[in-house]
């Protein structure tokens, strides 16, 4: 076993994610070196996830980030005496290197310092479908070729140094931002509207069902019905941004580091926000995750 990297994140009915979350993360670390928790001991989780570590969990949505995100803290610490770097996220989430460089995540971590926390700059992944019509059967990029700058998306996730990570992970207990110029967070929830809609079909079923208000599960509003919003429109508007054809992240990275500040409660943080403008990824990118 390597002990460059581990990978860790949390599932629940998202069978399309977690079969490229293992086949990106598990063909690149080796699966022996994931942690996938198993929200609800679902037997499709153990399936895809056969060769990781599984960890079952109940089913349940009463305080589910704050449960989550402490779940992830005390695992990432206890993983961190044993690897070098751990990566930890949801399970629609990928860090991935800039090909341009000539290595893959694990030779970039093995190459690094130690003890630090890294920040993928973080890209949004949005299906165009005036213009995608192609379904995905195997690698999102590709098929899927425009992203979205997105802050909220540059988090914390590549952790080798102590540094507590707010709920969501977007924030941490950790003074000094390293945000390398070729590592990016592509965040995958819109990345097709089908495989969106499924989602948030699941997502709300499952509150339903569990009886709960919103505030009693600490989660995002949008898991309840009458906060989801037209799933169409929400699409039809990502065809309208307007795209940059170039690829130049400079100014996004710079902007992070310019606006670097404590938050609240020991965590820091920069300006957060998305952009107007679609970015229309590289060839280089496609087919990696």
């Amino acid at each position: 076993m390597q002990q460059t990297a581990a990978a860790l994140t949390m599932v629940r009915d998202d069978d399309f994610f977690l079969e490229r979350w293992v086949g990106y993360y598990g063909g690149m670390f080796g699966r022996e070196n994931c942690t996938v928790i198993n929200h609800g001991n679902q037997p499709a989780v153990n399936r895809l996830a056969e060769g990781c570590n599984i960890i079952a969990i109940p089913d349940t949505t009463r305080k589910f980030d704050q449960l989550r995100w402490r779940l992830f803290n005390g695992l990432v610490t206890g993983l961190r005496g044993y690897y070098k770097y751990v990566v930890v996220g949801d399970v629609d989430e990928y860090v991935v290197v800039d090909p341009a460089l000539g290595l893959d995540l694990l030779g970039f971590l093995d190459k690094v310092p130690r003890r630090k926390i890294l920040t993928p700059l973080g890209l949004e992944v949005l299906h165009r479908c005036n213009e995608e019509t192609e379904a995905i059967t195997g690698p999102i990029l590709g098929p899927r070729r425009y992203a979205r700058v997105s802050y909220h998306y540059s988090k914390p996730c590549v952790v080798g140094a102590p540094g507590e990570l707010s709920r969501g992970g977007h924030f941490a207990k950790y003074d000094t931002l390293f945000a390398p110029d070729a590592l990016y967070l592509f965040h995958m929830k819109y990345c097709d509207v089908d495989q969106y809609t499924g989602v948030m079909d699941r997502r709300n079923e499952s509150v339903e069902k569990s009886g709960l208000e919103k505030g009693e599960t600490g989660i995002g509003g949008h898991w309840f019905a009458d906060e989801r919003g037209d799933d169409r429109a929400l699409f039809d508007g990502f065809a309208t941004r307007p795209v940059v054809r170039g690829f130049n992240m400079k100014q996004y990275r710079e902007r992070m580091h310019a606006s670097w500040s404590e938050r609240s409660h020991g965590l820091w943080q920069f300006q957060r926000g998305t952009f107007a403008h679609s970015h229309e990824l590289p060839e280089r990118f496609f087919g990696i995750v």
